[in-house]
This record gives C-alpha cells, structure tokens and sequence, in this order.
C-alpha cells in the first residue's frame, strides 16, 4: 500500500494543531500516512500540545521533529524529509489556510497522471482566498505575477505551499535549493520545471487562519524580493 507522509512546521500554532490533526485523520481514513510534526521552539506551548497529540493518535501516527529555534521554512522541510518512510511527501500549513479535503483529490490526479508533483492553486478554477483584506490579496497576486513574469514555470501559483510530492523528486530538489523561508516553495516549482518535472494542479480554497497571527511581515517581502531575483540570477 502506498504511504504518504504529511511534514507540518509548526510556530505558535497551539490552538489551529489539533484541529488540523483532527481533520487530517478525517479526510484521510483510508489513506496510509504518517504525519512529522516540526515545531521551532514556540513559545506559546505548541510542542507541548503535539505531544498530547501523539500519544493521543500514537507515535506510528505522529512523529515529532522539534528544533531549537525559528530556523526558516525551507529548512524545515530539509530537517522533515530525512525522516520521512512514505513514498510522496505532502508539505502543508499548519494554521488550517490548507483544508485537508484537497490530500485526497491530489493523492486521485497524481495516481490518473502519474505526476511528479501535485500542487494546490488558487489561481485556477473553483480556486480562491478567503479571509484575506485588498492589501493582502494585492501582495499575494502581485507576487506571484512578477514570479510568473520572470521565471515562467509553467504553474500558475507559484507562491503557494500545498503540494504533493514524490519523495524521491522532491529529495532531488532541495539537494540544490539556496533558499529559506517563503521563497523555497517558488524556487522548488521553478527547479522542477528546469528539471522537466511533470506537475498537476488542483484548485483549492485558500482560509485565512482562524487563530494566531499571521506570519507574513515587511521582512518576508523583502526576503522573497531577493529570493527571487536570486533564482532569476543564479539558477539555470
């Protein structure tokens, strides 16, 4: 039976991670997956509360991976995939924006196609945001218009961070990434495609997070200008 293994960085998600566990073993009843949990030193009791969880779903269910501080997302991902046992790997956020619905109509393109790679878009489709002000959704289309101008990936939401993987292709991707945090989810998309990976997209539903606030702030914009001209600079 195919395995699939969820990697959910975690930074002061106390109240959104039990219901994203929750739903997860919902809408994935009847699907084989093991769920790295990867907390970095929240200070508002998030480790503490995953290790609730897992002894609640057990500890084949749920692995906890913690690190000593805010070490970035991109490394996040780095420090989950050494551990992970299944065959395609499911990035994801933690603050309930991506609804656990979608694994299991991403885990039905990738078996029909055979993709490398299943990525969620908001951008195509029944595809949206919700929850988000003008300001934010400006910024979120704005940047994913410049990346779409500069780097032509060939997906059409390039900024977003729901996506299915093979492990072994998205193992292939970071072993050249030179990007943390926001950007690395673009630079994986944009190595992909220089790589001729095939990649499918299911529209998806994006929710502003219900508790928390949100982590994107002056310096990840600036983060993610230089990320990308990095990329449009370096990367052939």
């Amino acid at each position: 039976m195919t395995k699939y293994t969820i990697i959910l960085p975690t930074y002061n998600e106390r109240e959104n991670l039990p219901i994203c566990v929750w739903l997860l073993e919902k809408y994935l009843k009847e699907i084989d997956y093991e769920l790295i949990i990867i907390d970095d030193a929240s200070p508002d009791g998030t480790l503490e509360v995953a290790k609730a969880l897992q002894k609640e779903y057990g500890e084949k269910k749920i692995l906890l991976k913690p690190r000593a501080g805010k070490l970035g997302l991109g490394t996040a991902y780095i420090h989950g995939l050494q551990f992970a046992t299944g065959d395609f790997v499911i990035l994801m956020d933690a603050d309930l924006s991506h609804h656990p619905k979608f694994i299991p109509i991403m885990i039905a393109l990738q078996k029909e196609k055979n993709y490398d790679i299943v990525t969620g878009t908001r951008y195509v489709g029944e595809g949206g945001v919700s929850g988000w002000d003008f300001r934010r959704k400006l910024i979120s289309k704005g940047a994913n218009y410049l990346a779409q101008f500069m780097l032509e990936p060939g997906v059409s939401d390039l900024t977003g961070s729901f996506r299915l993987y093979k492990r072994a292709v998205l193992a292939d991707l970071i072993a050249d990434s030179v990007t943390k945090g926001y950007v690395f989810q673009m630079e994986m998309m944009f190595r992909a495609s220089k790589k001729g990976y095939t990649v499918g997209e299911v529209p998806i539903s994006f929710v502003d997070r219900f508790f928390g606030e949100s982590k994107l702030g002056s310096q990840e914009i600036v983060g993610y200008i230089k990320g990308l001209l990095t990329l449009f600079t370096t990367v052939s």
